[in-house]
């Protein structure tokens, strides 16, 4: 019965890493070819997730899919709100959440976050604007800040016054393609060690 029990969980989360992967590799060639991951794509994908994990867990499951979201999306929301980050990045994360829940939602959020602080570093060298990433790294975190203690959220402009930073031509990149190689990584990362060594609750 075990054997049975061991076989169905791999097959299930097999699919759900199927579905991640398959859903990020859209969203990273949308993003690629046109600067957007479209709501028809995590819209569906976040809907879905929700539904698989009420199935499989019932109440808790879909609780723990709706946290997992959470987990994942907001920190790209607030990207969003305070650095000029994309809807969608935040939205096709949060969907992501929904269908790994909590364990693998996170290792998917640090291998995202690794993946696109690497690509974008190498983006920035190739371009030899490495000391203006670095710079817009350092004028977002003092614009969180000034909102965290001030209760605004300040221009743009305003930080860069404050900071002592002239204005630059903004660096941009697909981020649907960090998002697609750290699910990958992930999945690997899953795949070879499982969760439990992940025992934060």
């Amino acid at each position: 019965m075990d054997f049975l029990l061991n076989i169905l969980h791999r097959n299930m989360s097999l699919i759900q890493w199927g579905v991640v992967i398959g859903a990020s590799l859209v969203g990273a060639f949308g993003d690629v070819r046109s600067r957007c991951i479209p709501n028809s794509l995590t819209f569906p994908l976040l809907a879905a997730g929700l539904v698989w994990s009420a199935w499989l867990g019932g109440v808790s499951g879909l609780g723990e899919a709706v946290g997992a979201c959470m987990l994942l999306g907001v920190p790209y929301v607030l990207l969003f709100v305070f650095a000029g980050g994309g809807a969608g990045d935040a939205k096709l994360m949060g969907a992501i959440g929904a269908w790994l829940g909590l364990r693998q939602g996170l290792i998917v959020l640090l291998c995202v976050a690794v993946a696109g602080g690497v690509l974008g570093l190498v983006k920035a060298a190739a371009q030899r604007r490495l000391k203006f990433v670095l710079t817009n790294v350092l004028i977002s975190f003092y614009t969180f800040i000034l909102c965290v203690a001030g209760g605004r959220k300040p221009s743009l402009a305003d930080a860069r016054r404050e900071t002592g930073t002239g204005e630059s031509e903004r660096l941009e990149m697909p981020y649907g393609v960090a998002i697609v190689a750290g699910v990958c990584i992930a999945a690997a990362i899953v795949a070879l060690r499982g969760t439990e060594w992940l025992r934060l609750w």
